[in-house]
């Protein structure tokens, strides 16, 4: 099967291989929120028929994850530099979830994203029968590159990360047609300091019934690396991984191979800010980037 390919407007892959390295990725990282600059949201939101909500683009500004395409090369690059016997296959996504979430089962019943404490796949505000055909196709196009990479790294012994940044605070607001409205609201200086302070690092591998799936040795290093600068990792306290992602797929079907999780986005970001493109900080990633590749040697 041959490798996916990078295709604009929906996935960017970028292979780094060590000198010594075998002709198979030894990791997947995939970022399937990597749509994170102003242009992602511009080059979809001038081709949709649909009426969005005036100033849908703060939206896509404090629910994208800001840090993680950054972060993920930076991972790539220490990991492959440190060990040359590796390499490392990263995709990130360039649909922005404002409109369709590639992270999700679009087959997913509303109820059971509320359950599982996360926005929709395919959004309310997307009413148009092309504007769905067009969000699809980009949708199945990113999924199938995803399908591809894993098919090529899992059966020879590889191993997956799914990297995620997301906002500091947990802010509860309905993913409705008033969304603008309610997060200027939760971000009000009075306000946004009320909402709870998320974890500086999460592993996203608890199920709904309260199983953990996370690979154990990886997370153990990872909690031991990161405590040294001092960060501080929890354990799902976010949210469980649930049956209405695509990551609860890749980790059922490859028990002990694949770490999911969520970097607070105040850790890369020069600085955090809700509503603008932000500026990942170069250092901050390299700061990160060590600990996560000393974790992750414990998958081989």
């Amino acid at each position: 099967m041959p490798a996916p390919s990078s295709r604009p407007h929906v996935v960017d892959v970028i292979l780094l291989r060590g000198s010594q390295a075998g002709p198979t990725p030894n990791l997947l990282i995939e970022v399937p929120h990597g749509a994170t600059r102003t242009a992602d949201f511009d080059d979809v939101a001038q081709r949709l028929k649909s009426r969005l909500p005036e100033g849908l683009v703060d939206f896509f500004h404090v629910n994208t994850d800001a840090g993680a395409p950054e972060l993920g090369v930076a991972i790539a690059h220490r990991l492959v530099r440190e060990d040359p016997t590796k390499s490392v296959g990263l995709l990130r996504c360039r649909v922005p979830r404002t409109f369709i979430d590639c992270n999700r089962r679009i087959d997913a019943s509303p109820e059971a994203f509320r359950a599982g404490k996360v926005t929709p796949g395919l959004m309310p505000w997307v009413t148009d029968d092309d504007d769905r055909a067009l969000l699809l196709e980009r949708y199945r196009g990113y999924v199938a590159a995803v399908d591809e990479a894993a098919a090529q790294v899992m059966p020879a012994g590889g191993a997956m990360l799914l990297l995620h940044t997301y906002a500091p605070r947990t802010v509860g607001v309905e993913v409705d047609l008033d969304i603008v409205t309610s997060l200027h609201a939760a971000y009000a200086p009075q306000t946004e300091p009320t909402w709870p302070l998320r974890p500086e690092v999460d592993v996203i591998g608890t199920t709904v019934e309260g199983q953990s799936l996370a690979p154990a040795p990886v997370v153990a290093r990872l909690k031991a690396a990161l405590s040294r600068l001092p960060v501080a990792v929890a354990d799902g306290e976010s949210y469980p991984l649930h049956p209405s992602t695509l990551a609860h797929g890749h980790v059922t079907r490859w028990p002990g191979r694949v770490l999911c999780v969520e970097v607070r986005r105040d850790l890369l970001a020069d600085p955090w800010t809700p509503f603008a493109e932000m500026r990942i900080s170069d250092e901050a990633c390299a700061r990160l980037a060590g600990p996560f590749v000393e974790a992750l040697r414990a998958f081989w």
